[in-house]
């Protein structure tokens, strides 16, 4: 199955690539993508050499360099990307994937799917290994689905207004949103609550139940909306994160396969049915996993705001940094 992995990045690697030399890109290529692919490369050779502390650390470099190549590709056909146009949104975006990808390390102390090994028993060079793997998982998603859309694989629907059947339009959004929230609140809890023998398979339920719970929230307090697009006719940004967590699934598992520091999965369904290290059924989660990312931001972004304001820094973009 390995095998069959490699042949599934290469043929990824070379689609993303050639859709990406075949795109008008009228814009320079800033030079931080250049970095990025050559530490990519370079990262790569200085792994299967064994050299240290890049074979400890090669996720997070992988991940870092991938970004930055994705960001800059962005700008040379958009003449805007996350990085290059909203700089600060970036900084605060990868500084927060940190606790809120802790937030399910804490369900999985529970549920025990996965263990992160091979960091050095030192404290402060441990930690530093787990911060800066979890600091990149959001913008590697917000940037791969940004990526995405601007090689026109997914394109924009013209917004318009979804006819309602209902005779009371508002009467039904509201319960559909309260059954949602509910629904939410019983998949995040469920996986807890229940025996952990059997929690250990319900870790799918937490893939979901942050997209029930918060999107109605963000959808009532008028934050970036998923439901809101939907409600007016576009599904783009949805599909472009749906795909975007499939394809950094796979970037995930060939990169974390081959470092020395890498995710172990206990996975209970199919355990030997594997591509690298993931179960095959793992990767039914990347994409519910990438809607999730983009929710929860969505939803902690205007705290954050109102935190940095009182700081004394300037207020954020949120609105068109979270367009993708």
């Amino acid at each position: 199955m390995t095998v069959l992995g490699i042949l599934i990045f290469l043929f990824m690697a070379g689609w993303v690539l050639h859709r990406y030399f075949r795109t008008s890109r009228p814009h320079r290529f800033p030079r931080e993508g250049s970095v990025g692919a050559a530490a990519l490369l370079i990262s790569e050779v200085l792994l299967f050499a064994e050299v240290e502390p890049v074979a400890i650390y090669f996720t997070p470099i992988a991940w870092t360099a991938y970004i930055f190549w994705a960001d800059a590709a962005v700008f040379s056909i958009r003449g805007k990307s996350l990085w290059q146009t909203y700089r600060s949104e970036f900084v605060c975006l990868a500084l927060c994937s940190i606790p809120l990808w802790l937030v399910f390390e804490a369900f999985n102390l529970r549920l025990a799917n996965w263990v992160y090994v091979g960091l050095p028993e030192n404290w402060w060079a441990r930690h530093f290994g787990y911060a800066w793997s979890f600091a990149t998982i959001w913008p590697a998603i917000f940037e791969t689905a940004t990526l995405l859309r601007a090689l026109g694989v997914i394109q924009p629907s013209p917004p318009k207004e979804r006819t309602s059947y209902s005779r009371n339009p508002a009467r039904l959004l509201n319960r559909t949103k309260t059954l949602a929230l509910l629904a939410g609140i019983i998949l995040l809890a469920l996986p807890v609550l229940v025996p952990q023998r059997i929690g250990a398979y319900l870790f799918g339920a937490v893939w979901l139940g942050f997209i029930l719970l918060l999107e109605p929230i963000n959808f009532h307090l008028g934050r970036q909306s998923l439901w809101r697009d939907w409600k007016q006719g576009d599904t783009s940004r949805l599909k472009a994160l749906l795909a975007a967590g499939l394809i950094c699934g796979l970037l995930w598992e060939f990169w974390n396969y081959w470092a020395q520091a890498r995710w172990v999965y206990t996975v209970p369904i199919l355990p030997e049915w594997k591509i690298f290290a993931m179960p095959l059924l793992g990767y039914l989660g990347f994409p519910p996993f990438a809607v999730e990312c983009f929710v929860m931001f969505a939803f902690v972004a205007p705290f954050l705001d109102k935190v940095l304001r009182k700081a004394g820094c300037k207020e954020h973009n949120w609105g068109e940094a979270l367009q993708l």
